[in-house]
C-alpha cells in the first residue's frame, strides 16, 4: 500500500487532483491521465540497466518520470487505486502480435487488470501501449475509442475466460487473459525473458508509445508513427539529437539520469538495428 506522500506524488505525475471517494468518473480519469503522462517503454533494456516488477519500483519509475512495460504499468497503476480505495485484481495474460506464428491463450506475458466499481467490472489496462484509452466494462461487446475499434468476448484458447481483440490498425492481434486471481510470481519468470532473452520482441528494437484521445503515437527504433483518425503518419529519425528530442517532446522522456557516453552508446545500437532493418525490406521489395 502506498503511504499518502507517495499518492499524491503520483497524482502530481498524472496532473490530477485528489479524486475522492472510488467513482467510475474517477477511474476513467485516472486511466485517461495515465495512458497520456506515462509512456509505455522499453528503454532500460537497451541501456542495459536490469528492473523488477515489484509494484513498489514500478512505482518509484513513474514517480522518477519514466514508464516500462505492462509488468511496470499495470503493476504501479493497480497498487495506486487501490491505495485510492478501489478494488483491483490483477491476472494472467497472454498478447498474440501479428507475428504468424504467435499462439493464443494466456501465456503469462501481459498483467491485466480489472476494478470492481459502482456495480460493475472494468477491464482497465494502461500497459499495452496502442491498447485502451479508457476502461472497458468487462462484457461482450465492440467498443471504440478514438481511431481504433475493439471488442471483447469469450476466449476460445481459455474456455470461460475472456479475449480481447485489437483494431486491425493496431500492433497487436489482441490478447486472452483469465478470470482468476493472480499474484506478482507468475509473471517474474515472463519478465526475466522478456527483458533479457535475446529472442525477445522487447530486446530486439527499442519503442516508446503514448496513448491519447485522438489517437497514438509511436517511436520503434527510428521509426515515429503517428495514428489517428486523419490516418498513418511515418517519419524515419536518422540524427541523434532528433531521436532524443522526439523522447522527450513526444514521450515525455527526457533521460536526464543517461549521460553522454550511454546516449551515443544507445543511439549506435538503434541506429544499426534500424539499417539492418532497411537492409531487410529492400532484400524482400
Amino acid at each position: 500500500m502506498l503511504n499518502r506522500t507517495v499518492i499524491d506524488q503520483y497524482l502530481r505525475r498524472l496532473g490530477l487532483p485528489e479524486p475522492g471517494a472510488p467513482s467510475v468518473a474517477a477511474l476513467f480519469a485516472l486511466h485517461r491521465a495515465h495512458v497520456e503522462q506515462v509512456p509505455y517503454e522499453t528503454l532500460d533494456i537497451h541501456l542495459g540497466r536490469p528492473t523488477t516488477i515489484d509494484p513498489a519500483d514500478s512505482t518509484a519509475r513513474v514517480l522518477r518520470g519514466r514508464g516500462g512495460y505492462c509488468f511496470h504499468l499495470n503493476g504501479a497503476f493497480g497498487t495506486l487505486l487501490a491505495a485510492l480505495g478501489f478494488q483491483v485484481e490483477w491476472h494472467i495474460g497472454g498478447v498474440q502480435d501479428r507475428d504468424p506464428g504467435a499462439g493464443a491463450g494466456a501465456s503469462g506475458d501481459h498483467l491485466v487488470l480489472t476494478v470492481d466499481c459502482e456495480g460493475e467490472r472494468w477491464l482497465v489496462d494502461v500497459g499495452l501501449g496502442d491498447g485502451l484509452y479508457e476502461p472497458l466494462p468487462l462484457r461482450e461487446g465492440d467498443y471504440r475509442q478514438g481511431p481504433f475499434r475493439y471488442r471483447l468476448a469469450a476466449s476460445k484458447a481459455e474456455v470461460g475466460d475472456w479475449r480481447f481483440d485489437h483494431d486491425p490498425q493496431g500492433s497487436l492481434l489482441g490478447m486472452d487473459f483469465l478470470s482468476g486471481p493472480a499474484r506478482q510470481a507468475d509473471f517474474e519468470a515472463k519478465h526475466r525473458w522478456l527483458s533479457t532473452s535475446p529472442e525477445s520482441p522487447f530486446a530486439r528494437a527499442v519503442c516508446a508509445i503514448r496513448r491519447d484521445a485522438e489517437g497514438v503515437d509511436a517511436l520503434r527504433g527510428c521509426m515515429l508513427v503517428r495514428l489517428d483518425a486523419g490516418g498513418r503518419h511515418r517519419h524515419e529519425i536518422t540524427d541523434p539529437g532528433e531521436w532524443y528530442a522526439t523522447l522527450a517532446d513526444r514521450f515525455g522522456l527526457a533521460l536526464a539520469e543517461v549521460g553522454p557516453a550511454e546516449r551515443e552508446a544507445l543511439w549506435q545500437r538503434v541506429y544499426t538495428v534500424h539499417q539492418e532493418w532497411k537492409e531487410k525490406v529492400a532484400e524482400h521489395a
